[in-house]
């Protein structure tokens, strides 16, 4: 195929989600050189790349065009003397997704430029060293002279008192307008998005009603396991196990070399033109945590919760030192395989995502959409309200301030069942 026609077609997908052709060039011309023009990495799923660069460079456009305002977001106080809170340089938050695992760089080859629909696990590389490492360090906080007009700006609590643990920001003022959103620990149906749950779906076969106490403390897996091969996804200490890890972190660097489905009729296809779509260019089909649920006779704090449990590990939101925004950083040491958080946002049809990015400005493109795909193409024709996909733009979790990282991504999403064996609808 002619560059000339890979283009077009690049800009058939972007104009499918409402993006101006002049704002996506310098866009696309920025990640050739970047990839060396290489165009599968461009095109790869359904061109993520190249989307996400769009709306990650509108959100630094925004952030610089914005006056100097400091908008009332709950509890915050300013630090009036020039000591002031250091930033590790390596300390740029990890890459997204919805919940989130640590991994380490030596089993990331190609670039990640996104994480997509899963919880987020972790894979961190040692900010002290060219060296590699299995653990999230600590950031090294030492104190440094400041500018007496930049004051730390700090917010307690962004979650407001609804996640386990308390979510502080930093951020110094004159630099940036503090975030306005929606805090919320859950997904929430926007409007039209069709998610069905009930008891009557989930099926005696998978779930463990006769459980009791801790599915993980027994020696034969429970039908909860079936999902993950008959073993579970999780070990006793409430890490992923390796081999999992392992399997999905190898999605990512070789999606080719890894079994996709095709729609019959493909939603993103449908939304790019939808009188004559294009054919289907494949969905990854991702490997799944199933987590226990009401109908299981487990309690709240079997092994097998680890994502409904919610967060459990210090996490900070701060202004990063390399442009790119907000960024989340641990306060702590995370063990690989650790769960971060989950991605949470308002659950929105495809089509809804597309009008709501017409009629955004721009400004308010915090974070990145997340296409809930990994299971279309076990059906021929999957209806609009059946497609879709989280936006955490006005509400969200603290998920939605998580940053790329290209080449060494700490990060990834890996998809969660939890209450409806329908796939449609899952956690990320």
């Amino acid at each position: 195929m002619s560059v000339r026609e890979r283009a077009r077609k690049a800009f058939h997908a972007t104009r499918a989600l409402g993006l101006p052709d002049q704002e996506v060039t310098p866009v696309l011309e920025h990640l050739l050189k970047l990839f060396n023009n290489n165009w599968d990495l461009i095109e790869s799923e359904d061109y993520r790349a190249l989307i996400d660069a769009y709306f990650e460079l509108k959100e630094n456009k925004g952030e610089d065009d914005r006056k100097n305002v400091v908008g009332d977001y709950g509890e915050s106080s300013r630090l009036p003397k020039r000591l002031c809170l250091q930033d590790p340089e390596d300390q740029a938050s990890p890459t997204k997704g919805s919940a989130r695992q640590i991994l380490s760089p030596e089993e990331l080859g190609k670039p990640s430029v996104n994480l997509q629909q899963g919880a987020t696990f972790l894979n961190k590389k040692d900010s002290s060293s060219s060296g590699c490492s299995n653990s999230c360090k600590k950031p090294q906080q030492q104190p440094v002279t400041c500018d007496k007009n930049r004051p730390l700006h700090i917010i307690n609590d962004i979650t407001k008192g609804t996640e386990n643990v308390k979510i502080s920001l930093v951020g110094e003022i004159g630099n940036q307008e503090l975030p306005k959103f929606t805090y919320m620990r859950d997904n929430i149906i926007y409007q039209d998005a069709y998610v069905h749950i009930s008891l009557a779906r989930v099926a005696d076969e998978d779930c463990c009603s006769g459980c009791s106490g801790d599915c993980l403390s027994v020696s034969i897996p429970c039908a909860c396991a079936h999902e993950t091969g008959g073993e579970f996804a999780y070990t006793t200490d409430g890490q992923l196990r390796d081999k999992f890890l392992k399997a999905c972190i190898s999605m990512k660097q070789d999606p080719e070399g890894h079994d996709s489905v095709y729609c019959q009729d493909c939603p993103l296809e449908r939304l790019k033109n939808e009188y004559k779509p294009e054919k289907c260019k494949g969905h990854l089909v991702r490997k799944f945590i199933k987590e226990c649920w009401r109908k299981c006779g487990c309690n709240m704090q079997c092994g097998n919760r680890v994502v409904q449990r919610g967060i459990t590990c210090k996490l900070q939101v701060f202004w990063t030192r390399e442009g790119k925004g907000w960024g989340v950083k641990t306060l702590q040491d995370l063990p690989k395989g650790t769960f971060v958080c989950e991605y949470v946002g308002e659950i929105l049809t495809n089509t809804e995502l597309f009008e709501r990015n017409l009629k955004g400005s721009g400004n308010e493109k915090h974070t990145y959409p997340v296409t809930l795909d990994a299971d279309w193409g076990s059906e021929r024709v999957l209806k609009d309200e059946e497609a879709l996909c989280l936006d955490a733009t006005f509400c969200g979790n603290v998920a939605r301030f998580i940053n790329h990282r290209c080449f060494d991504a700490n990060l990834i999403d890996i998809p969660v069942e939890v209450e409806t064996p329908d796939r449609h609808y899952y956690h990320v």
